[in-house]
């Protein structure tokens, strides 16, 4: 199907590449193929190759997942070495080799990026970071995910110069404390979705400081926060009335009574109240659900 659409186009003479390229073939036809169909439509012939080359100079999006279960790293600085105009960037797949030496230089020449995913890019380094931080002035949404490179001093140069950020994952990122989460909050006044997910070192301090600093935020994500207690979580629903999810599982300390004034507001948790975890603990014992009247 894709041979028939580059020959016959059109039903007079012709094929794709008599279209105008930057005009017609670039921004309305390649957009809607698959990357990796795309590359390999460069073997076709040089005219294709050029096309193709012409198409990465201008993508705004690069998603690696798209090229398969892992891209190789002279393939990754090829695809990207002509393009200045990126404005998503997601490299899920690029753990295994992706160092600064890699990364940087795309950063560097792409001023317009507003998504970055490094989720599980372990081999990074915190100059990762402040390449990021100054060079995205315009940067939205940021994951870094399981990266424990990121230290409180590269949070710090992400926040003075990203204040546009609506939504981080921090998951995992266990250099972090409560100082480095402040201060990044009170930069960033904007964000709507922060996960401080598997962090034993964030606490109370961090979480209020979030809800008094980002009246906007929608989505908090607190798994795994051993330190995390009631009063935080009160302070939480006091200042933060577009929350619409919050994550508290394996948080300990936090229990129903502060849960409860989000859950009456309808707010998405993801734990059980008391009595409905009784409930399915016993349907799990005696493997059916029990006929009891709540009214009781």
């Amino acid at each position: 199907a894709l041979w028939c659409l580059m020959m016959s186009v059109t039903p007079t003479r012709g094929c794709l590449l008599d279209l105008p390229w930057e005009d017609i073939l670039v921004p309305h036809i390649l957009c809607h193929l698959p990357l990796q169909q795309l590359l390999s439509l460069q073997r076709v012939s040089k005219s294709f190759q050029s096309l193709i080359q012409l198409y990465l100079a201008n993508m705004r999006c690069f998603d690696s997942s798209q090229i398969g279960p892992a891209i190789p790293r002279a393939a990754f600085v090829n695809l990207l070495k002509d393009n200045e105009v990126l404005q998503q960037l997601a490299l899920q797949n690029c753990s295994d080799w992706l160092t600064d030496r890699e990364l940087l230089p795309v950063i560097g020449q792409n001023h317009h990026l507003h998504q970055i995913q490094l989720k599980g890019c372990a081999q990074l380094s915190r100059h990762a970071l402040v390449a990021i931080s100054l060079s995205c002035p315009n940067l939205r949404q940021l994951s870094l995910a399981h990266c424990e490179w990121v230290d409180s001093l590269s949070l710090r140069s992400l926040a003075d110069h990203c204040k546009a950020l609506e939504a981080v994952d921090l998951t995992a990122c266990r250099q972090l404390k409560d100082e480095a989460i402040c201060y990044l909050v009170q930069k960033c006044s904007r964000l709507k979705s922060l996960s401080l997910a598997v962090n034993a070192n964030v606490g109370d301090a961090a979480v209020e400081e979030t809800a008094k600093c980002c009246p906007e935020l929608e989505h908090l994500d607190l798994t795994g926060c051993l330190r995390v207690k009631n009063d935080s979580i009160r302070v939480l629903a006091e200042y933060c009335p577009k929350l619409r999810s919050l994550k508290v599982k394996h948080c300990h300390n936090v229990a129903e009574s502060s849960l409860s004034i989000l859950r009456s507001r309808g707010v998405e948790l993801d734990v059980e109240p008391p009595l409905q975890r009784a409930l399915v603990l016993l349907q799990d014992v005696v493997g059916f659900a029990p006929f009891i009247n709540l009214q009781i």
